[in-house]
């Protein structure tokens, strides 16, 4: 009875599966350190702005990561600090006025308009649709001058009425666009069954169909706010003092003969908890809507 001799073809193929793993391997950790890499890539911004509202104001330009953390930057901004110039408290609820404002008359208003596009097809609906959209897609900048002057006649310059009615802009096309694709999901007979149980059309919306979309008008709502809260140019060109927010507002710590970086900063990361915890609070409902075809139009 013959062997077979050592380091034949039964060899060969014992090796090629290790040296395939140690390929594989290799590939795994060069991702992984590619995606740690980009991770610090990315959040190295958010810590700075920490770093920064951390330091006092005499080691704002002469150290780098060694200094004294304090939190009088934060004081400062809330309005218990020494600087009483910038009323940031106040622009902070300006934002949560406007912002909430605005997400409520979209919902008022884009959720019937949404059901209505997603029902309803008719010759030229979808250029209507896109007309809408297109509202989003342009540049504030091209129809913040004539807003100006109109807000100026109206009266509605520096008020909540008008920063809410502006923000629909916003808002608006953004609620109508996604929630129609919520509504598409939907299937018609579920209305029909309710029309047939002697509910209206209205009440059909109301008990039948929204119930059955709430991730998706807790998703939205949640985009909606933050478009809203981080608008920079409508505040900018139409608020003076009265109805300023805090994007705005932030800037207001960068003027002078020496800008307070450290302000900044801090009223940075103040204005983003709203957004923060608002995602968190709906999480639950944030990644169901996502995920229920939100995007699909």
């Amino acid at each position: 009875m013959r062997r077979e001799p050592r380091g034949g073809a039964g060899g060969g193929s014992a090796a090629g599966p290790r040296a395939g793993d140690g390929r594989r391997r290799l590939v795994s950790v060069a991702a992984d350190g590619a995606l740690i890499l980009y991770f610090v890539f990315a959040l190295f911004p958010v810590v700075w702005m920490v770093i920064l509202s951390l330091k006092p104001t005499n080691e704002l330009f002469s150290t780098y990561f060694s200094f004294t953390p304090t939190l009088d930057a934060y004081r400062t901004v809330l309005g218990a600090g020494d600087d009483r110039g910038v009323p940031f408290p106040r622009f902070f609820v300006n934002s949560l006025i406007v912002s909430v404002g605005a997400v409520a008359l979209s919902l008022v208003i884009g959720l019937p308009a949404a059901y209505a596009a997603a029902r309803w097809r008719f010759r030229g609906s979808e250029n209507l649709m896109f007309t809408l959209l297109s509202f989003r897609f342009a540049p504030e900048l091209t129809v913040i001058i004539p807003l100006f002057v109109l807000y100026q006649k109206l009266g509605l310059f520096d008020t909540y009425v008008g920063m809410v009615w502006v923000l629909q802009l916003v808002t608006l096309p953004l609620i109508v666009w996604i929630m129609r694709s919520y509504f598409s999901d939907l299937s018609p007979e579920l209305e029909q069954a309710a029309l047939l149980d002697g509910y209206t059309r209205k009440q059909a919306f109301f008990r039948v169909v929204l119930p059955l979309v709430k991730p998706g008008i807790a998703a939205v709502s949640l985009l909606a706010f933050i478009f809203a809260w981080n608008n920079f140019v409508f505040p900018l060109i139409l608020t003076s003092s009265n109805a300023q927010t805090v994007t705005v507002g932030a800037l207001s710590f960068l003027g002078g003969d020496r800008p307070k970086y450290n302000l900044t900063a801090a009223a940075a990361l103040i204005s983003a908890v709203p957004p923060l915890l608002l995602a968190l609070t709906i999480q639950r409902y944030l990644v169901r809507g996502l995920s229920f075809g939100a995007v699909k139009s």
